[in-house]
């Protein structure tokens, strides 16, 4: 069955859509939030800190030190193991994103007018007008950072998503009825390949969260590659008890079959001598 990812801004109505839609077509409904509190509990980090990093626009020293591409990989494992049975309506910003490749995943983008999301903030949030729309303002702008930050793309460019809904102008039973008949389409079907994909990126996301985790091999540039139990890892290392560590870490993966790892050694920089 289809995975169906709703993009959903701030207050533009993206939640109680999805939820209209899981209920509708019998699918598990699984929200960023939830996803967040998941992957923070199995990867022992902080979920405050887990939904920082994915909310607020990256500070200097985090776009240096790469800490936002390791909670991004805890939350692409998380999110992936939940998506490997299909049958499932996720909704947060991008999250399709999270599942490159995947001919099955159906990614919806919510929009509403200005109009409609201070109604919804102010109903909410009991705010201001004043104050509501600098919140709207605010989390645009985060989001729209996050995502250039981590994705080089722009979370408002319409060619990033199958459909684009506006729930100014489409009431919630038409917007869910169209979502729900996209299922049916022939295109949207996992197939052979589709399924194979899922499977593999779903180890990848696996074996990335588990080699970030280890403080041996945390901090290693490494590319992984996955083809059904086989992974390929290669990269780069100053250490050679690094490179020996990496496949031992990978090795305890559940699915692995077979590791080729291919880790180059590099001299370590020479300390700088101060006159």
């Amino acid at each position: 069955m289809s995975i169906i990812a709703i993009s959903r801004g701030t207050f533009s109505g993206g939640e109680t859509l999805a939820q209209r839609v899981a209920e509708r077509l019998g699918y598990q409904c699984l929200s960023r939030e939830t996803n967040l509190e998941a992957a923070a509990t199995r990867y022992g980090v902080l979920t405050e800190e887990l939904a920082a990093a994915m909310e607020k626009r990256p500070s200097f020293f985090e776009r240096v030190l790469g800490e936002r591409a390791a909670y991004l990989t805890f939350v692409r494992a998380s999110l992936c193991e939940r998506a490997l049975a299909g049958q499932l309506v996720y909704h947060a910003y991008l999250g399709h994103l999270l599942l490159p490749g995947i001919s099955h995943v159906i990614s919806v983008r919510v929009i509403a007018d200005m109009e409609f999301r201070l109604k919804a903030v102010r109903e909410q949030q009991k705010l201001g007008e004043k104050e509501a729309l600098a919140y709207i303002e605010k989390v645009d702008r985060e989001r729209q950072e996050w995502t250039r930050f981590l994705f080089e793309l722009d979370w408002e460019d319409a060619s990033l998503y199958d459909l684009v809904v506006n729930l100014s102008r489409m009431n919630l039973a038409t917007a869910c009825e169209t979502i729900a008949r996209l299922t049916e389409r022939d295109e949207f079907q996992p197939t052979v390949t589709s399924r194979k994909a899922m499977q593999d990126l779903t180890l990848h996301s696996k074996v990335s969260a588990a080699l970030a985790m280890d403080f041996r091999t945390r901090d290693a540039k490494l590319q992984i590659t996955v083809d059904g139990g086989l992974v390929t890892i290669t990269g780069t290392t100053h250490w050679p008890e690094v490179a020996d560590a990496i496949p031992v870490v990978a090795r305890q993966v559940e699915g692995v079959e077979q590791i080729r790892s291919d880790i180059a050694g590099v001299t370590p920089p020479r300390p700088l001598t101060w006159y």
